[in-house]
């Protein structure tokens, strides 16, 4: 019974994604050899942690500190419990003022509360991460943020485009309704803002960005299930954040929410991403024939399961 039971367990586990089920992994574009496994639900949480920072125009040190905070306080999970009040990716406490239960438990709300207050941080990119952490979240364990920062690094390299094709996930569906198209670009919007999906000053093809709006399908095609996205340099980042560095972000945050989203392949650069298993490499992308139909750095093309 006990044996049948951990199975059972295992394989709720395997098809939802959670623990010890399908993962992602990132890996250094330094050539150094490290790298860091994750799980799609975490996954996710990254990629809209991130996706918060750099729509505020924040350096990507300060997603490297919300990261390790996050990692340290509910490894990445939204948690609906923790010590006395504390709730979600930050263990954010409504008795403390950091908003409602159902504010905190929305993990765009959440990032946005962190930020908020890592910005009131003097010099918050010069100090030591523990520190920087730990003066916004008051924690009883001060120094145990410091051990997350590689993992967060890592993370944080990939999910704002300053490392390219590092990050993949297996994509296997989670147990929820195929969101398809118009779910993708909801939840692009969620994280990033509308401008993501028609950026000022984007070219595609030699026109004007044009709306990711699900183009008609020919017979056995993907075209109605696919999301373009226009790219074009990032000048409301720390530093700036040129085409290919956007692009990638945008890439590597499909990937993250592949299995949340049924997202099936993602292009870009001329490299694709195709959902499969936990060894999902990016490779070069297939010719399509049409001229201009896989530009090398123009637009982020999503193509979702149904």
């Amino acid at each position: 019974m006990a044996l049948l039971a951990v199975a059972g367990y295992l394989v709720v586990q395997y098809v939802t994604g959670g623990t010890g089920g399908p993962g992602c992994k990132v890996v250094s574009g330094k050539g150094d050899g490290a790298s860091y496994e994750f799980t799609p639900e975490q996954a996710v949480n990254a990629a809209t942690i991130t996706a918060v920072g750099t729509a505020r125009g924040l350096p990507e040190r300060a997603v490297t500190i919300a990261l390790a905070t996050a990692l340290q306080e509910s490894a990445l999970r939204n948690i609906s419990h923790g010590d006395r009040d504390s709730l979600g990716l930050f263990q954010q406490r409504p008795s403390q003022g950091w908003g409602t239960p159902k504010e905190i438990m929305d993990p765009t709300y959440s990032a946005g509360e962190f930020y908020d207050h890592l910005v009131k941080v003097p010099g918050y990119t010069r100090l030591p991460l523990t520190d920087a952490a730990q003066r916004v979240q008051r924690s009883g364990f001060p120094q145990a943020y410091a051990k997350h920062e590689p993992d967060a690094a890592l993370l944080a390299a990939a999910l704002t485009g300053q490392s390219a094709a590092t990050l993949t996930c297996e994509g296997r569906p989670a147990a929820t309704r195929a969101s398809g198209p118009g779910g993708v670009r909801a939840a692009l919007v969620r994280d990033f803002g509308r401008d993501v999906l028609e950026p000022a000053g984007a070219q595609v093809d030699g026109s004007s960005a044009a709306s990711p709006t699900p183009s008609p399908s020919a017979p056995g095609g993907s075209g109605g299930r696919t999301v373009t996205l226009p790219v074009a340099a990032d000048t409301s980042a720390a530093g700036g954040r040129n085409v290919q560095q956007r692009g990638w972000q945008l890439a590597h945050w499909a990937v993250a929410n592949a299995s949340e989203l049924h997202i099936a392949r993602v292009t870009y650069a001329g490299r694709e991403w195709v959902a499969g298993n936990t060894a999902s490499q990016w490779r070069p992308a297939a010719a399509k024939g049409t001229a201009g139909a896989e530009r090398t750095a123009d637009a982020v093309r999503i193509v979702t399961m149904r």
